[in-house]
């Protein structure tokens, strides 16, 4: 079986309209010459080009998918923020929540890119295909169900969650999400429930500034199954790969999913201009290496990936190219052209061991069950 990859062109029309990084433009913020949100096009764009200039587009299975229906939205939105967001979208765009403008057709792109994500949660799940890449814009992690925010627009992973559990499919599904920023809307939507795991690898106090805690285990019946792992500023790549191994997979061990979906988001790069953690090329192909093998060992390799944040135009790709190499199994390779500059920039022995102790505080603190109430 194949390496299922799906995007759509249209979703890439996608506009947010005139902003100078995540300020509107007017009184002293004065335009860009290339003006707009970092979320933008082009680092999904580019990852694309890459793709297929390097050839490994050729072993992938390529694929657009139909739009989420309105059925499937209101498993996860209420209708009336779904009717609110259609009639602004037709009648020429706006802006629903906080940093989330879109222009004409907003909600069609954002519905399109949710049907990405449900079409290779379902593929994957049926048997169709291997694993699975959504190159989803707009991208969902944020989103909350009837406030978007982040750059959000629908919960994706959501949508696609709950798409493949009114087929039966998946009874108990993980969500990791390395998004450099907490993935507060998939948070809410499963807290108080026990089918989903979430676990959300994230710098501490970037955005949201109010969510993210450690402290935010579940409630009801979820009451342990939410996982926060706030890394600090200048994390970096030896850090990432040890919260992975130490509370990541563990967590995964102990739930043993059916299916398991990554949220992944390349915005803790060194390059990205809203974070500050210092991952490589390199560690979200060691990352992915790491989720396929606890796919292997629970779920018969049943993974899927959904595109999140990541604003670097230029490294994103490469970023992006590395886990497609480790999803599909390619011997196609290429080479990081930052590495020798990243090697020295990563932190020293004594910042990874510092980043180590917290690490393994939080280790021992997810390894028992948390107390209710």
């Amino acid at each position: 079986m194949a390496t299922g990859f799906f995007w759509d062109e249209s979703c890439f029309w996608h506009s947010g309209g005139n902003y100078a990084l995540t300020l509107p433009v007017g009184d002293f913020v004065q335009p860009l010459a290339a003006g707009g949100l970092p979320e933008s096009p082009e680092t999904k764009r580019r990852l694309k080009n890459l793709l297929d200039v390097s050839g490994l587009s050729k072993e992938l299975h390529l694929s657009s998918a139909a739009p989420a229906t309105r059925e499937d939205l209101e498993r996860v939105h209420p209708a009336a923020y779904l009717t609110k967001f259609k009639n602004m979208s037709d009648a020429g765009g706006g802006e629903l929540g906080l940093r989330t403008p879109f222009g004409k057709g907003g909600y069609e792109a954002a519905a399109l890119s949710a049907g990405l994500a449900k079409e290779a949660v379902l593929s994957v799940l049926r048997g169709t295909l291997e694993n699975a890449y959504a190159l989803s814009r707009p991208p969902g992690h944020h989103c909350l169900p009837d406030w978007p925010n982040g750059f959000c627009l629908m919960a994706n992973i959501a949508i696609a969650i709950e798409a493949a559990k009114a087929e039966g499919l998946a009874p108990r599904v993980a969500v990791i999400d390395w998004d450099v920023h907490h993935g507060n809307g998939t948070e809410a939507i499963f807290l108080d429930r026990d089918d989903v795991l979430t676990i959300s690898l994230h710098q501490a106090r970037n955005y949201p500034l109010d969510t993210g805690g450690i402290e935010e285990r579940g409630s009801g019946d979820g009451m342990g199954y939410n996982i926060n792992v706030p890394l600090p500023p200048g994390a970096g790549h030896n850090s990432y790969l040890l919260a992975m191994d130490r509370i990541v997979l563990p967590a995964l061990d102990r739930y043993r999913p059916d299916l398991i979906i990554v949220a992944s988001g390349y915005d803790a790069s060194a390059f990205d201009p809203l974070s500050r953690t210092m991952a490589t090329m390199e560690t979200f192909r060691d990352m992915t290496r790491q989720v396929m093998g606890a796919a292997d060992t629970w779920c018969d390799g049943r993974l899927v990936m959904v595109h999140e944040g990541g604003y670097s135009e230029v490294y994103v790709p490469f970023c992006g190219h590395a886990v497609m190499e480790e999803l599909s199994g390619s011997d196609i390779h290429v080479p990081d052209p930052m590495a020798e500059t990243l090697a020295i920039r990563q932190p020293d022995a004594r910042f990874d061991a510092f980043v180590a102790e917290q690490i393994e505080e939080l280790a021992d603190i997810f390894a028992k069950p948390p107390e209710s109430g």
